[in-house]
């Protein structure tokens, strides 16, 4: 009955859209729903439906029926409106407009209809960005015309308003063309006054709520942008801040102000600042007395004051983020504005993440812009805290040097509380790992919030500030928080958290001989609470903080020996004890120092009688007894490090061995065994200690390097036989027992022995520096065992370990490789093939790297690709051109670089002329393909390289052969390679994209050849087009902006390498690894 719908023949029926969409929407039954849901979306599809939103607007009486009119209509809107012809927009945006006007006039039916209105005004405001200015020029005076008939109708036509701004000014970026939006803010601002004037006239004149309500909303829209004389020059803020003390009004009247707050154009309003900022206060104390204990107010208040409190944060950072230098410069103004911190303190103990997030945010830049200000005009008699000389004139000196004490004198008091605030609320470190679960147990973490992840980097940079422009106020809090744990005045979980989390975040802020001074005492302190604190889950918590402490401190245990091998042993102890989480971050810590102190181990200190490593190796089996094996995993790697800093060989070599001599013991055992009975190899429980070994042996090779190279010749030919046999158990469990074998407890176990093989060669191959002696003595025995298993397996029994070992191999070994490139392709490359083109998901591991393979080859071997067939050649760009089409961002991106390496190479080859002819065209239609549509939008910087690269290629000389077909349309058919390419695009986008016009394309296309010797501008035509083309449309596109944004990331990290403790010592590359 429904189709009926479809059928545009005949008078269109809406009461059957309404039962239709009622069956939609739940009435109906399963199969009647998708049936309905069928036929509406076949319906909106239909080129012609929107000719019918009139009649069902009109008509419908289901309020449902009408948004699905008004959602087809607003397709059209977007997508086809400058195809429309001008009677029909003028039909479209008439019709709209009288709906609006006739629901909005009477109270009853703007409150009773008001969903139905809001759509209809976003749906007028989509016609406007195609229509106004230059087709609707009176739409501004019309508008303001029409508010002053009727007080619902002016509450609505504040609603359009807001609605406009929000979309030109707001979320226009990536929706609208860079001279659309120039076009738009331009009509605004000229027509501001009208607004302006509406705007003064309900607020000063109207009585209505609501009317003031949506006033105030669409101010707080178009502060931001409007020409400053109708703010600072009118009555606007006095009116606001009248309403401010207004329960119903004070928090939009709060947002306003707060849009005011933010604007800064020099000098020229200081004055209006300071009044407005003057009255505020004012009016604040009688709101909010001083004194007010704002967390509790906060926690007991309505949604309303909540809110409330927030808008305060927000006007207060805004204030002075933009403006505190006018309130410092004169002392009445100071006292205003030490009460305003005083308040912005008291917020920041809100129990609120949003609320801690702003004020957070701003104490860092206050803290920061102090710092730097204090860097900068140290005299140059003192050194700055960065050990750097500011050479200024003596005289200038002195005057802005006590310039600069007054200002730091000046906020002495709220500077001394921040500390305080930072410590008491310090965020938890990736490090730590214990944690308190809702039940307020002790637990291992098992996730990482990344919030709270970020918010630690925010105040660990604001507390190293902070510690800066005073050690000792910094040192006293802390001590001072520390006894008060001691003397049990204050102890709790959650205090002695936050306060190591802050002791370990001010790591190499201080200089060293405080420094020095500061840990003896807080080391002991702790160690002597962990002796006095009753009860495991205590106990936990304080192993957990010693544990983080002393890891953030590298330069201080490498300064004591004595501390440093305490520390050590109290991790021994700790990884003995049972607790959740302590052993793990006993491991975790051991490694870490050991990073960062490794020679101290392996030198004979004053007073021992041998290195410690030697005494860590005797007591070895003991000290490992308790541990998992992951934990013992990430011992042995940590050990690696230490016997690594051995200088001499042969020490280091009997070092190796010591370690090694439990799991070779082991291996020996059960290869031994095995070449009595093959079978002894195939039980879980050996196949487990197989494994076991291999993990271990690869922990000490990726700590220990080239170094490894006695223990892997050690083992390596019986664990190729291991490897070999345990392929075949794989294959014949797989042939016997079908798809489902593969899924085996048994199976995964023998495929994670022969993962673990082949990881174990990659690491050692990863970190070798003798390059020559794993080409003859590693790689050739691996040719059958690993590449010929791979060739020969059944699809689900390949490792796809195989594909990044011979990776890693050819980017180490680069061109020594060639000779066995035709081979490696020969084993891996078709049936790898087979395995990752049927779908974009199954085997996603042997789809990245399988394209890592690739790119090696053609990084490092290039010239073997010559050596393959025409077949297979276009077996590798299909490959490619399939990689970058794969939705998974690493795979599509691998493909896209591979493709630019394939391309600079081919361009500088014989075979340039062969290669393009053939895959030019290809190429440049598969990118643009990918370029539009919105699944591969983080691509965009490599789609961009590619087509320069391409349009750049068409006139370089390099190709001296014709692009097109001679044989159909003769050699004469192009004067050259450019004029085709231009001609063969225009036509490739001008099918792809309907909508636009055959000028628009041409324009663009020019507009390419143009630009393609100048990246940035040639970016910003393709970044246009795509929105031109409506491809991206009320989407996210940061991605089409990402490479800006990673530019500036670096700059920042270059900032904070020059503030010491700004990167923790122990995240440091740092050279004084123990001098």
């Amino acid at each position: 009955m429904a189709e009926k719908l479809l059928d545009f023949t005949q008078p269109f029926d809406v009461g059957l859209l309404d039962a239709t969409i009622s069956a939609f929407y739940g009435t109906g039954s399963k199969d009647e729903r998708a049936a309905a849901e069928r036929i509406l979306r076949q319906l909106q599809e239909h080129p012609d439906t929107w000719t019918r939103v009139v009649t069902i607007l009109q008509n419908s009486s289901n309020l449902n029926s009408k948004f699905y009119a008004l959602q087809v209509l607003e397709g059209v809107i977007k997508y086809r409106w400058n195809a429309l012809p001008m009677e029909q927009r003028d039909g479209i945006k008439n019709y709209i407009s009288d709906l609006i006007v006739q629901l909005s006039s009477n109270e009853a039916s703007f409150r009773q209809e008001r969903l139905y209105v809001n759509k209809l005004n976003i749906i007028l405001v989509q016609v406007l960005k195609h229509e106004w200015p230059a087709r609707w020029p009176r739409f501004i005076p019309d508008l303001v015309s029409a508010a002053k008939s009727s007080e619902t109708l002016c509450e609505n036509c504040m609603v359009i308003l807001k609605l406009l701004s929000e979309e030109v000014f707001d979320f226009s970026r990536g929706e609208l063309t860079q001279s659309k939006i120039k076009e738009l803010k331009h009509s605004l601002n000229s027509e501001f006054q009208l607004i302006h004037e509406l705007c003064q006239y309900v607020l000063s004149m109207s009585q209505r709520p609501e009317l003031i309500r949506a006033t105030l909303a669409t101010l707080h829209a178009f502060l931001s942008w409007i020409p400053l004389g109708y703010i600072f020059e009118s009555t606007l803020l006095e009116t606001l801040l009248k309403l401010f003390p207004i329960v119903a009004y004070r928090n939009l009247a709060l947002q306003c102000l707060t849009e005011v707050a933010v604007l800064s154009f020099g000098d020229f309003y200081d004055a209006q600042f300071v009044k407005l900022y003057t009255i505020f206060m004012v009016q604040l104390q009688i709101v909010l007395p001083p004194g007010t204990n704002i967390p509790e107010a906060y926690a007991g208040g309505s949604d309303e004051d909540q809110a409330f409190i927030q808008n305060l944060a927000l006007f207060f950072t805004s204030f002075y983020k933009a403006h505190i230098g006018v309130l410092e410069a004169s002392p009445e103004n100071q006292s205003l504005l030490l009460m305003g911190l005083d308040y912005l303190i008291g917020i920041s103990y809100v129990e609120d993440t949003e609320v801690f997030k702003v004020c957070l945010d701003y104490w860092n830049s206050l803290v920061c812009d102090l710092f730097q200000s204090e860097c900068n005009m140290e005299t140059p008699a003192t050194a700055s805290p960065l050990g750097l000389q500011v050479g200024l004139g003596v005289t200038m000196g002195d005057a802005i040097g006590s310039q600069l004490s007054h200002r730091k004198l000046m906020y002495s008091g709220p500077l001394s509380k921040l500390r305080l605030l930072m410590v008491s609320r310090m965020a938890k470190p990736e490090e730590v790992l214990i944690v308190e679960d809702e039940n307020g147990n002790i637990v291992r973490e098992t996730m990482k919030d990344n919030d709270v992840l970020v918010q630690y980097k925010i105040m660990r940079e604001t507390l190293i500030y902070l510690s800066h422009l005073d050690h000792e106020d910094t040192e006293q809090q802390m001590l001072k928080k520390l006894n008060k744990q001691l003397n049990g005045e204050e102890w709790a979980w959650n205090n002695l958290n936050t306060l190591c989390w802050a002791i370990g975040s001010i790591s190499g802020s201080m200089v060293e001989d405080q420094e020095n001074r500061f840990l003896v005492t807080v080391i002991r302190d702790l160690l002597n609470l962990c002796e006095i604190t009753k009860g495991k889950d205590n106990k936990a918590v304080i192993a957990s903080n010693i544990m983080y402490v002393v890891g953030q401190y590298p330069r201080f245990l490498r300064a004591h020996w004595k501390f440093l091998k305490t520390v050590v042993i109290k991790l021994f102890e700790f990884m003995h004890e049972t607790h959740p989480g302590v052993q793990d971050m006993a491991c975790d810590t051991f490694l870490k120092i050991v990073q960062k102190c490794r020679r101290k181990f392996v030198i004979l200190q004053v007073g021992e009688t041998e290195p410690f490593v030697c005494e860590l190796l005797k007591g070895l089996p003991t000290t490992i007894l308790d541990l998992e094996p992951h934990q013992i995993h990430t011992f042995y790697e940590a050990v690696g490090f230490m016997i690594q800093a051995e200088g001499d060989l042969q020490r280091r070599d009997e070092y190796l061995q010591k370690l090694m001599e439990l799991p070779n013991a082991r291996w020996a055992e059960i290869i031994g065994q095995a070449r009595q009975s093959v079978d002894y190899l195939k039980t879980q429980e050996i196949i487990k200690a197989v494994l076991n070994i291999l993990q271990t042996n690869t922990s000490v090779a990726s700590s220990l390097g080239q170094a490894f190279l006695s223990q892997i010749s050690l083992i390596y030919l019986d664990m190729l036989n291991v490897y070999r046999m345990y392929s075949e158990l794989i294959s014949s469990s797989i042939a016997e027992g079908g798809p489902y074998a593969s899924r085996t407890a048994y199976v995964k176990l023998l495929r994670s022995v022969k993962r673990e093989t082949l990881k174990l060669i990659e690491t050692f191959v990863d970190k070798a520096e003798d390059t020559d002696l794993i080409a003859k003595q590693f790689v050739p025995a691996m040719m059958d065992p690993i590449l010929g298993d791979y060739a020969r397996n059944v699809s689900d029994a390949r490792e796809s370990e195989v594909l990044s070992l011979f990776a890693t191999i050819i980017n180490k070994l680069k061109v020594a490789m060639i000779e066995d490139v035709p081979r490696i392709f020969e084993a891996v490359f078709a049936c790898t093939l087979e395995m990752i083109t049927k779908n974009f998901e199954d085997y996603p591991e042997h789809r990245l790297k399988f394209f890592s393979l690739l790119r090696a080859i053609a990084s490092h071997c290039f010239r073997a690709l010559f050596t393959l067939s025409s077949q297979q050649l276009k077996l590798v760009m299909d490959s490619i051109i399939w990689a970058f089409r794969h939705t998974e961002r690493n795979v599509a991106e691998t493909g896209l670089n591979l493709l630019l390496e394939m391309l600079t190479n081919f361009q500088a080859s014989e075979f340039c002329n062969q290669f393009h002819q053939t895959y030019f065209l290809t190429i440049e239609q598969e990118i643009f393909a990918v370029l539009t549509d919105s699944f591969h939008k983080p691509g965009f910087k490599l789609h961009v390289l590619i087509l320069q690269h391409l349009f750049c290629l068409v006139d370089s000389g390099a190709l001296t052969q014709p692009l097109w077909d001679v044989s159909t349309i003769g050699a004469a058919a192009y004067p050259n390679n450019m004029s085709f390419v231009r001609d063969y695009t225009i036509k490739l986008l001008g099918s792809s994209f309907p909508n636009m016009t055959l000028a628009e394309v041409t324009t663009f296309v020019n507009g390419l050849f143009e630009t393609r010797n100048e990246l940035g501008a040639f970016k910003n035509q393709l970044r246009d087009f795509l929105i031109q083309s409506k491809e991206f449309s009320a989407q996210d596109n940061k991605d089409l902006y990402a490479e800006e944004a990673a530019a500036q990331r670096e700059a920042e990290r270059r900032r904070m390498l020059t503030i010491p403790g700004l990167i923790a010592p122990s995240e440091l590359q740092d050279e004084m690894i123990d001098t």
